[in-house]
């Protein structure tokens, strides 16, 4: 037999047919994980499908290194959900959703002793029970840990779970399209890595958990992965984006490479450190120093940086970054409770942090803006009306448990709260429903006239150097600190860049693993969700959690307490504001 040459030629498209599932799920990270896990729990009869562009293991979650929040007093006796809730809201600079961090922080407790039944390895206190260390903006030590490998323990952990129900998972595919019919989630068209094949799932139920965005940057803690498209695709379905000005940078992103030395390093007595050797942080946080809630923790330090407090890296001072220093905590300590974290500095950069200090400045790390959903998983459309069939969970969703500023640890901790939730939600709704009715045929047709025509098209612009352009441009002009002529100025420049992308080439013409392909539609998806990004923060007229205007350095409850909800299209794209959920606590101004 002569073998097919395929050349740049997509393979012949099925159109007749359709995978059926009961439920797909698009993300295999901890929200997802946890969220097919509770359906099959639930009904272990249902399909289940879990789709991810990379191995479900190699989701980002794995990179989530510090821990799980939780009030299981093991450390601190006076500890309570109520103090969490406290914090979480306090930390979110009043834009969270009280009802949502109430659940979130009742929920805690169980969720984590339910992770250690299924054997997830936490760090452990003398007497066995699970250890509990320091962090960020939380007033008790209650953050649960795996050493600095707390993501990595408990994703490998759901995995192994999922196996063992048996789910279906579609690994290396790149789902490109949301079907959205009349107000209905119907499935999605997905995009098969290694063969180039085009397939349509069809299910009862839809459910995001795509992860973040940090790519839209230059400088992240994220991975590759970390492109936005579960958001995007929600945005060109016409459905809203809610608060997705509110992008956090971690304080210590380690320079020049931007991955992330974990807040566990503080919470384990790490002293940040400026040219003059001063532990800076008594100067805006003297009561809470290190462990300062993010936001604050970054502005402290790029402040350092603007008043020429940097160092370079012949120790010098005015240079880009500050000092992370460990080695008053000991080689012991260091190597048996931030084992990670000196080995990234030693493989990236040759520093041996038991005797140097460590190099950081801040790096985006996390959305707390996403699809907004309510406590149920179920993704909303106008005011409270909800899209039918369609469910999100994590950091692609906003519930919103982490309002204008997240506190480390409470990421997992939504992560498996709401995705564990979100599969209870999904298991109930699509019990005793049936498929709903779809034809396929238009949307392979119209995926595979889309792969072809970026295979086909001659541009004079390769991927690499329009999406560095696009992220070069949304860190200058929608960074730590933010104004209304940079950011107008950023937008002349993304509507520049966008237009360069129908001039883009791609130099791999073949179909069999031509990552070019996805990297071209995460492309496209980046410059959407950036578009959004820099519209609603050049709308918010105040600085509040992530979001610091200098030309609006103080909050404005009276005017933009309220969440941002923002509809895509071509044209541009409309903003809209929903209320804040306000049932404990009354807004005051935040001290540490």
């Amino acid at each position: 037999m002569v073998p097919i040459q395929w050349g740049n030629v997509l393979p012949r498209l099925r159109v007749s047919r359709v995978i059926d599932h009961d439920v797909v799920i698009i993300g295999g990270g901890l929200a997802g994980s946890r969220a097919a896990l509770e359906i099959v729990r639930t009904n272990p009869r249902l399909s289940v499908a879990l789709v991810a562009k990379t191995h479900p293991i190699r989701s980002h979650s794995v990179a989530a290194q510090g821990g799980i929040a939780a009030t299981l007093k093991n450390v601190d006796e006076a500890d309570s959900w109520e103090a969490h809730a406290f914090d979480t809201v306090k930390g979110s600079d009043y834009l969270a959703d009280q009802d949502a961090v109430e659940i979130l922080t009742r929920e805690a407790p169980d969720v984590v002793i339910d992770l250690e039944h299924m054997g997830v390895l936490f760090s452990r206190l003398p007497d066995g029970r699970i250890a509990q260390r320091a962090f960020g903006g939380h007033s008790h030590n209650r953050t649960c840990y795996a050493a600095d490998k707390t993501g990595h323990a408990i994703l490998h952990e759901l995995i192994c779970n999922l196996m063992r129900y048996g789910v279906k998972v579609y690994d290396e595919w790149y789902v490109m399209q949301l079907i959205l019919e009349e107000g209905q989630a119907k499935g999605v068209v997905m995009y098969h890595l290694l063969d180039g094949q085009i397939e349509v799932i069809r299910a009862k139920a839809v459910m995001f958990a795509t992860g973040g965005y940090g790519r839209v940057f230059n400088t992240t803690s994220n991975d590759f992965a970390s492109t936005g498209d579960g958001l995007a695709m929600t945005a060109i379905a016409g459905l809203p984006l809610e608060d997705m000005e509110f992008v956090q940078f971690h304080p210590t992103g380690l320079y020049p490479v931007g991955v992330l030395i974990s807040e566990a390093v503080r919470g384990e007595g790490a002293y940040l450190i400026n040219s003059e050797g001063q532990r800076f942080m008594e100067n805006y946080a003297p009561s809470r120093m290190e462990l300062a809630p993010r936001d604050i923790t970054s502005r402290a330090i790029a402040r350092e940086i603007r008043a020429g407090r940097g160092i370079h890296p012949d120790g010098s001072a005015g240079g880009p970054f500050i000092y992370l220093d460990l080695r008053h905590m000991g080689q012991e300590k260091i190597m048996s409770r931030v084992p990670f974290c000196w080995e990234e500095a030693h493989r990236l950069l040759g520093i041996d942090a038991v005797h140097q200090p460590m190099p950081v400045r801040p790096t985006v790390h996390y959305s707390m803006g996403g699809i907004p959903v309510n406590t149920e998983g179920r993704v909303r459309s106008y005011g409270e009306a909800l899209v039918d069939g369609f469910f999100a969970a994590g950091e692609a969703a906003c519930v919103s448990v982490h309002g204008a500023n997240r506190l480390g640890s409470n990421s997992l901790l939504e992560c498996v709260v709401y995705g564990k939730r979100t599969g209870a939600a999904i298991a109930e709704f699509v019990e005793n429903r049936k498929l709903p009715p779809l034809d396929a045929s238009p949307y392979l047709q119209v995926a595979r006239q889309q792969l072809q025509s970026l295979l086909d098209q001659a541009g004079q612009y390769r991927i690499a150097q329009v999406r560095q352009a696009y992220q070069d441009c949304m860190t200058e002009h929608c960074g730590v600190f933010r104004q209304e002529s940079v950011m107008r100025e950023g937008l002349a420049k993304l509507k520049q860049i966008q237009q360069q992308y129908a001039q883009i080439r791609l130099d791999d013409s073949g179909k069999l693993w031509n990552t070019e392909i996805i990297e071209a539609l995460e492309l496209k998806y980046l410059m959407i969700v950036g578009e959004i990004i820099l519209t609603a923060a050049l709308n918010r007229k105040e600085s509040r959690g992530s979001h610091a205007r200098e030309d609006y350095p103080d909050r404005d409850d009276l005017n933009f307490l309220q969440h941002t909800l923002a509809y895509y299209s071509p044209a541009g794209i409309d903003l809209t504001y929903r209320p804040v959920c306000i049932t404990l606590f009354q807004p005051q101004e935040r001290k540490y």
